[in-house]
């Protein structure tokens, strides 16, 4: 499936700009996941009017970290041109995509120092479906996980599996991680040549199956299930890969 639509990728003249509506939309469904408000036609609309040099409204807001996502992808994919993906590429791509939004006080660019937790809004740590590795470990496991982005691996799609089912289990920042983790989707496919263009619109199967999608990543570190995790993982890179063929 991903190669059928690899295919089409690469017959079509100047790609980025026929598929530039679909990047703003992967934009918009990546963020939804995390909460924000903004529709695709808000979005274009905030655009053609001139946007702000700051977000005054809550919806503005929303719109700027749709944006800023889109900045960011672009700015990743220039750095590959130079860089293999790693945790320059992330920390730089972190920076951009909390710009003068929700989380430009959660350290931009750095990852936490302090602890952090998955749960319900307002919950204590105690109260948590999931806490994250300490903060002082954090530096040797994202070196372990950039070391594993560079590994042989018998098979790119596991192995893109299981780098970020990681990269959400270590939660690095104090905010970002879903949008950055499938960021992170693309440029990797991408970077070991799988697809010739770094545009791969994962988020919108994710949007739909939001509570199946967290709870996959949650039974990998609760229960050890890798498997099930992969195989949720592969149906998602092949469901939105025919998707993203017909459209």
């Amino acid at each position: 499936a991903v190669a059928r639509y690899d295919g089409i990728l690469a017959a079509i003249p100047n790609a980025h700009v026929l598929l530039s509506p679909l990047t703003t939309q992967e934009a918009v469904l990546s963020s939804r996941i995390e909460g924000t408000q903004a529709t695709m036609g808000e979005v274009l609309e905030f655009e053609a009017v001139g946007g702000t040099t700051e977000p005054s409204t809550s919806k503005e807001a929303d719109i700027w970290e749709i944006l800023n996502y889109r900045k960011a992808m672009k700015n990743a994919i220039r750095m590959l041109e130079e860089l293999p993906l790693c945790q320059r590429i992330v920390l730089e791509s972190h920076k951009i995509l909390l710009n003068s939004v929700r989380g430009h006080g959660k350290s931009p660019g750095e990852y936490r120092k302090i602890p952090n937790w998955i749960g319900p809004a307002g919950c204590t740590i105690e109260q948590a479906r999931y806490v994250p590795i300490d903060a002082e470990k954090l530096p040797q496991a994202m070196s372990r996980w950039e070391k594993y982005i560079h590994d042989e691996a018998p098979d790119r799609l596991i192995q893109l599996a299981l780098l970020h089912a990681e990269f959400e289990a270590l939660h690095p920042f104090l905010d970002g991680n879903g949008r950055l983790g499938r960021m992170l989707i693309p440029l990797f496919l991408y970077q070991v040549k799988i697809i010739q263009q770094p545009m791969f619109y994962i988020s919108a199967y994710l949007d739909s199956h939001r509570d199946e999608y967290y709870e996959r990543l949650l039974a990998v570190s609760r229960d050890n299930d890798w498997t099930g995790w992969c195989e949720f993982f592969l149906q998602v890179i092949r469901i939105q890969a025919e998707e993203n063929l017909s459209k």
